[in-house]
């Protein structure tokens, strides 16, 4: 069953902007690996080749992305290995970079060591990490991860997906949280149990399609108005694959941004011992109050690790019924 919200725009003939989300999902909060093809090469450092630091003029900077070289598209590390071999005029290579959605031409000085051409930069074309499911939608396939964007770690800049894929991921460690610095969940990857394809990397989350066995078990969707400050649970896993449920309290509910919608705290001992609190890898945690499923964990409160932020479920399920538009 659907539940339709129509924002109307149809003036002078603009379409009609329609999302329908299902009433019912399917309750996430398994542990999930996460990797992304990057669109572009992404510079995240530079090297120092036979003592000179080689940046370009003008200087390439990081996070830049770079998507040419000379004027030939590149997506991957081998596409710019190969394009940068095959067009050396006098040990420089024209490349083209993407910085703040503008493409800026820059001349790159090689250097060679032992007859090989080093660019003296440090690039990333994909991204691997962990985190959460928070639901899929029977209806449409349609899954929500995170409920916050994909970061690259040293630029943290939003990776544009090219393509990508969740799969099975099982705990095996956990660093706790202190005040001041966030734990993490440490896990290990079985890539060839993929559950589904990533399609959109956004501030509200991941989203992509469900391609393997659906549990039958649903909750029902909670709108904003329903949520109460007060106890509620969250579901995550910190041990193997085992998902469990754990005593929060919702402490402010608020339209602060798109992932910030909510402020909970932690009052579950048992989860409080094992992690200190909220640890990476937790984003996406489902959050049910009353039966219903209200929200995800987003943001860990550094400084008071055992509070965080959530995201509204809707925003995540508007955000990820966009696919089937």
């Amino acid at each position: 069953m659907k539940k339709v919200l129509i924002t109307l725009i149809a003036f002078l003939g603009m379409p009609l902007c329609v999302f329908a989300y299902s009433n019912e999902v399917i309750l996430g909060g398994e542990n999930i690996g996460i990797h992304i093809d990057s669109k572009g090469i992404l510079v995240i450092g530079f090297y120092q080749v036979n003592g000179k630091t080689l940046k370009g003029n003008p200087n390439i900077m990081i996070g830049d992305e770079i998507v040419k070289v000379n004027n030939i598209n590149v997506t991957t590390i081998d596409e710019l290995t190969s394009a940068i071999e095959e067009n050396i005029i006098d040990n420089h290579i024209y490349i083209t970079v993407k910085r703040d959605n503008k493409e800026i031409p820059i001349l790159l000085e090689l250097e060679t060591v032992d007859g090989i051409y080093k660019t003296g930069l440090y690039v990333k074309d994909n991204i691997t990490g962990i985190g959460t499911l928070t639901y899929i939608d029977p209806e449409s396939k349609i899954y929500g991860a995170l409920g916050h964007e994909v970061l690259e770690s040293k630029t943290l800049k939003m990776v544009e997906v090219k393509t990508g894929s969740i799969f099975e991921s099982t705990v095996t460690s956990i660093k706790k949280s202190i005040d001041g610095n966030a734990g993490e969940k440490n896990a290990s990857f079985n890539f060839e149990n993929t559950y589904g394809s990533i399609k959109e990397n956004t501030v509200n989350g991941i989203f992509g399609i469900w391609e393997s066995n659906l549990n039958k078990d649903k909750i029902q969707i909670a709108e904003p108005n329903e949520i109460k400050i007060g106890p509620a649970k969250i579901y995550t896993v910190i041990n193997g694959n085992k998902k469990e449920e754990y005593d929060i309290n919702i402490t402010s509910i608020q339209d602060y941004n798109d992932t910030k919608n909510m402020t909970f705290e932690i009052t579950d001992q048992k989860l409080i011992d094992k992690t200190g609190g909220i640890v990476q890898g937790m984003s996406g945690s489902p959050i049910v109050q009353n039966n219903k499923l209200i929200g995800a964990v987003t943001h860990v409160i550094v400084d008071h690790p055992t509070n965080g932020y959530a995201i509204f479920i809707t925003t995540m399920l508007k955000k990820g019924d966009e696919l089937n538009n």
